[in-house]
């Protein structure tokens, strides 16, 4: 991929894949609320998946955030070269794995939300 940065209209960071067809990089945010007493179990859970998916030729990057105010609370924030980079990492054995180790410790469904970057 060539041409990283946001371009003039202030959109996400765009490019080409060797083909030349445009490509826009995926944000996933994902939000974890751990039920009380699993916070510990829950972060280590989240921590487990970072390098190996940080090895994966379409992570850009990935990022684990704990909440200051409310330590049960944590982030993850990944960078994915596109769409389809991102459904490759959702089925790689680690990732599903992850999941279901996180699916009991916390207090919601799990969701992880694909954004574009707007400005």
């Amino acid at each position: 991929m060539t041409g990283r940065g946001t371009d003039m209209t202030g959109r996400g960071a765009t490019g080409t894949d060797m083909t030349g067809a445009d490509v826009t990089e995926l944000f996933i945010f994902a939000r974890f609320h751990a039920h009380p007493g699993k916070e510990k179990a829950l972060e280590e859970a989240l921590r487990d998946n970072l390098t190996p998916t940080r090895k994966e030729p379409g992570c850009m990057n990935i990022h684990l955030f704990r909440s200051i105010r409310d330590p049960r609370l944590f982030y993850i924030h990944s960078r994915f070269n596109d769409e389809a980079a991102f459904e490759l990492h959702a089925g790689l054995p680690h990732t599903v794995r992850m999941v279901s180790r996180v699916e009991p410790l916390i207090d919601h469904p799990f969701e992880a939300t694909r954004a574009e970057q707007i400005a």
